[in-house]
This record gives structure tokens, sequence and C-alpha cells, in this order.
């Protein structure tokens, strides 16, 4: 392969949604980090937007790994006063402005983008400008559950109900090799414990089948085993994480061999 080619060759990352499933990104982070993986561009959904935000601002996993450690359900929301959800994603905006201030999208040293819905249209938005805390808000907000965020004329809500695993927008940031980490690959569902858990089953279930579509253009497709894991269980965040990392890691280092 000639110079002018590998230099044109762009590898895009998509980072699924999936809840607390979500701390399997940073395991998966961290084989990347062992491999020497790296992304041209990124791209998130609901909480992958949070990790893929964290990535392109250049925290590093074990950064990332403090900060997940620490969070609590509580953490994520706050009560509303709202006739569209139950609780505000606002105190997760505050996390993300906590860790990366007051950051611009398109300012990332690797380029970035986050998936949301119109909950007014029902399309898929993809926010490559703007504030960073606002699109991981939005992207992040379940219907039913959390407020939508206001955008303009847009009210966004979780990019799941669109893309869950976000390969398009990469393929429009001139990906030509993807990679992408599907939480419910292989994931099985439990009986509903409370409302979020109930409304959390829907979202994802009706998802799954599109979502395995979506991600048929995708290069390699990380799919760790996270069926016994609930997604809401804070406590499961480190035992996620490792299975993510095991399971990434002899793809990474075959996708390394392969393109060196």
């Amino acid at each position: 392969m000639s110079t002018a080619s590998k230099v044109s060759e762009r590898t895009g990352l998509a980072f699924g949604g999936g809840v607390v499933l979500g701390a399997a990104h940073i395991g998966v982070l961290k084989a990347m980090d062992e491999t020497g993986f790296r992304a041209d561009c990124v791209a998130g959904t609901s909480i992958g937007s949070f990790i893929a935000a964290m990535h392109a601002f250049g925290k590093s996993w074990r950064e990332i790994e403090k900060v997940a450690l620490e969070l609590d359900w509580s953490d994520l929301s706050g009560l509303t006063l709202s006739g569209y959800g139950l609780l505000s994603i606002r105190k997760f905006g505050e996390i993300v402005r906590a860790q990366l201030g007051t950051r611009r999208i398109e300012d990332a040293p690797v380029p970035l983008a986050i998936v949301a819905t119109d909950i007014c249209t029902g399309l898929e938005v993809v926010l490559r400008k703007g504030d960073v805390a606002t699109a991981v808000m939005a992207s992040s907000s379940i219907p039913g559950i959390f407020k939508p965020v206001e955008l303009g004329e847009m009210l966004l809500v979780d990019g799941v109900l669109v893309e869950n695993v976000p390969v398009s927008p990469l393929k429009a940031m001139g990906a030509s090799r993807i990679v992408c980490i599907d939480l419910f690959g292989r994931h099985s569902f439990r009986r509903p414990e409370h409302l979020p858990d109930l409304l959390l089953n829907a979202f994802y279930s009706a998802m799954r089948a599109i979502s395995q579509i979506q991600i048929r253009e995708a290069d390699l497709v990380i799919t760790p085993d996270l069926s016994r894991f609930s997604l809401v269980d804070m406590s499961a965040v480190p035992e996620i994480l490792d299975i993510g990392y095991r399971e990434s890691m002899p793809l990474l280092e075959a996708w390394r061999d392969e393109h060196p």
C-alpha cells in the first residue's frame, strides 16, 4: 500500500449507548491504550457520548474510570417540575463541565460527533458544533425519565431512538474504517423492577434489531458479554469495565496486526 493511501485512511470509533453498561467503554479504552490503537474521529450516543467526549478532549481511560467510579444515579439527575420528564439531567452536564470546562464540540482535538433525537420530528440530530456538555445531556436524556434539552426549535432526547451505535456519523466524517462498541449485542434483558427499568428495557429492546442492521457497515464490532448485568446497578461498574477490557484486547491486538 502506498504512503498516500495510508494517509487517506481514517479510522472512526463509535461508542454505543447502554446506561451503566457504558463502563465497558472504559475497558475498551484501556485496551486501546495498551495496543496502541488510535481513532481519527469518534462518535457517541447516550452514555457513549460522554465517553466519546472525554476521549476526544484527551482524557485518559484512568481519568474517565475515576469519574465513573465516583458516579451514582443521583449524580446524573435532579428533580424538576416538568411535564416532559421526571428528572432533570442538568447535573450530568455539570459533571461534564467539571471535567472538560466550557468546551465546544468543534474544538475537540479528535473530531467528535454526538447523536441525539429531535422528539418533535423523530429525526436524528448529529451534533458537530456547540457546547459539549449540552450535547452530552441531550444525547443522554431518556424520554419519560429526563427532561428534553431545548436547542433552538428542537427538543432533544436520547440518541438511542435513532442510532444507538453511531456508525453513520463516522462515515460522514470521512472514516474509511470503522470500529464500534455495541453494548447490547449479547445483552439479556430481565424483568423490570421499577419505572426506569421498564422504560430502559422498552427503548433498548426496540432498537436492538435496527442497531444490528446499522452496524453491518462497521469493520470491527466489539460486543462484550454483559448479559448478566443490570442497566442501572452502579456497583457493577468495576466488573463491567474489566469485561470490556478483557474481551476487547484480543480483538484490538488482531486489528493492530492487520492494520500496522
